[in-house]
Parts: structure tokens; C-alpha cells; sequence
């Protein structure tokens, strides 16, 4: 049952293989809490739910970590409701736990600009990352798009980049002028010296020509941060976060950041509200004759 759940999230709801090898491992991790107290996933009910939640509260787990594997039951009993392998809904009266309003890290302008400035454009795998780092702040990319992006998503002429995200659903993300100078460079002078185990159509190779994992490229920005003196703790989303502050820092429209990190929903974007209220409050402090 679990597999069958798994390929229909694959094959009709397009999720990313990270996505699918979470709700597998919440999955099997009740299936063996429940087979040890002689219970199948069909048999379980929302008190068996709910004694498996609280133990994994007893060995510590956090609160984020719990409301996720509650998403995954959800989606999980909806699927069996729906496919009539079972009868109701045991986790229909679940409550999530309450989490701590989380505001994603970021960095200030003046901190982008010297990690920016720090990859080293003599070196074919410095000139590479100059271009990854500059692409990844102008179009605010995933990670994994980044790292997976290929020639024939990138045009230099219009400067745009094609994005299939989650859900396969694509985006166009225009990436600006500093960002297209950066690829130029790239493309000119350090690609091909990367490219030593033959052809490919992944726009930033590792060293030894094939694509990069999401952990190396991460390896290099805190390289790159360290060698800035940054202090602030880096996550695989900075940049991310700091395309999305710094836009709205200087005006942009909520729903045009939506547009441009690919999110399906608003409310997935509002976290950033915070970061126009708090423009706005040092606006007002700054500039009003009673602020």
C-alpha cells in the first residue's frame, strides 16, 4: 500500500524524489510502530494515531518534525478513504501541534555583495560558482532546480530562465543583467574546461563533469562565506530568502514574489509579510515628522 501511495504521488502529483522518500519513510516508520503492537496500517484508528505521535514526542522528536509526518498520514489515509481500501479517516480529528512562527534566515544586501565578490573568475570551478551564486539571488531558485538546470531551460537572449518546479508546474523567471554577464563569462571561459568526461546538458558540472549535488554546491557557498567573514548561519535556502527580503524591501508586490519562487499558494508566501512590515516601520521611523 505504501508503494502504490508512493507511485501515485510520483506519476499523477509530479513530487520531487526528496518529497517521496519522506512520506515513505513516516510511512514505514508507523507501519513498524503499529505491527509491534499486532495492528496493520488499514486496522489503525486515531487513538493508535495518536499514541504513536505522543511516542514520538517521548523520544524527543520536534514539534516540526511531528506536524510532517501528520501531513503524511493525512494525505496517506485520504488516499486509502478515496480508494475505498478503507472506510474512514483516522486521522480526520488529529490536531497539529502548534509550531513557533518561523522566519526564514537571510542575508543583507551589503552581505550578498561580498559573498558575491568572492569566487575567484581566473578558476574554471570559481567562475562556475560565480555564476551559480549569481543566478541562484537574481531568479531565487531552488537549490535543486539549480543545481538541475539545463542548457535548453537557460536563454541569454531573452534572460530568462525556465523552470518545471514542484508539481511540474513551469515558471518563467527573468534573472537580469549582472546575472547574464556572469553566465557569458562562464560560458566563455570556464565551462568547457569542466567538461573533461565528454558532453552534457547540465549547465554547472561538477569537476569531474557531471551534476552537482545540492551538498556540494552548499559546501561551496560556506566556503565562499567564510572566506567573506559572514557570520550569519547559512541554510540550503539564503539566497533564496534574500531574493524574496530584498525584493520586497524595495517594493516589489507580494504576489509577483509568489509568481517568481513558484509557490502554488499565497499563504506560502506570506511569511515574508513580515519583512514589508518591518520596511515599513523603519520608513515611517525614519522619514515621518512624528515617527
Amino acid at each position: 500500500m505504501i508503494d502504490a501511495f508512493i507511485d501515485e504521488l510520483w506519476s499523477v502529483h509530479g513530487l520531487a524524489d526528496n518529497t517521496l522518500g519522506a512520506y515513505r519513510t513516516d510511512l514505514y516508520q508507523l507501519d513498524a510502530f503499529i505491527n509491534a503492537r499486532g495492528a496493520t496500517l488499514i486496522e489503525v484508528d486515531t487513538l493508535l494515531l495518536r499514541d504513536y505521535l505522543e511516542h514520538r514526542v517521548k523520544l524527543g522528536m520536534a514539534k516540526t518534525s511531528s506536524a510532517r509526518m501528520l501531513s503524511s498520514l493525512r494525505r496517506f489515509y485520504r488516499h486509502l478513504l478515496t480508494c475505498g481500501v478503507k472506510a474512514d479517516d483516522p486521522t480526520a480529528t488529529l490536531e497539529s501541534p502548534k509550531l513557533p512562527r518561523q522566519l526564514p534566515g537571510s542575508l543583507s544586501e551589503a552581505e550578498v555583495e561580498r559573498l558575491l565578490a568572492e569566487p575567484n573568475c581566473d578558476d574554471p570551478i570559481e567562475c562556475r560558482d560565480k555564476a551559480m551564486l549569481e543566478l541562484l539571488y537574481a531568479t531565487g531558485l531552488r537549490v535543486s532546480e539549480l543545481v538541475a538546470l539545463s542548457m535548453s531551460e537557460l536563454s541569454l537572449r531573452q534572460g530568462l530562465v525556465r523552470i518545471v518546479g514542484k508539481g511540474g508546474k513551469e515558471r518563467l523567471v527573468p534573472m537580469g543583467e549582472v546575472a547574464q554577464d556572469a553566465l557569458e563569462s562562464y560560458f566563455k571561459n570556464a565551462r568547457q574546461a569542466l567538461l573533461t568526461q565528454g558532453a552534457t546538458d547540465v549547465v554547472f558540472p561538477s569537476s569531474r563533469g557531471q551534476q552537482m549535488t545540492r551538498q556540494t554546491f552548499w559546501h561551496r557557498i560556506k566556503l565562499y562565506a567564510l572566506r567573506a567573514n559572514i557570520g550569519t548561519e547559512l541554510s540550503p535556502h539564503t539566497l533564496r530568502h534574500a531574493f524574496a527580503t530584498h525584493l520586497l524591501n524595495h517594493g516589489a508586490d507580494l504576489r509577483v514574489v509568489q509568481l517568481l519562487l513558484g509557490h502554488s499558494s499565497l499563504s506560502t508566501t506570506q511569511i515574508y509579510t513580515h519583512v514589508a512590515r518591518t520596511r515599513l516601520a523603519e520608513l515611517h521611523t525614519k522619514h515621518h515628522p512624528r515617527g
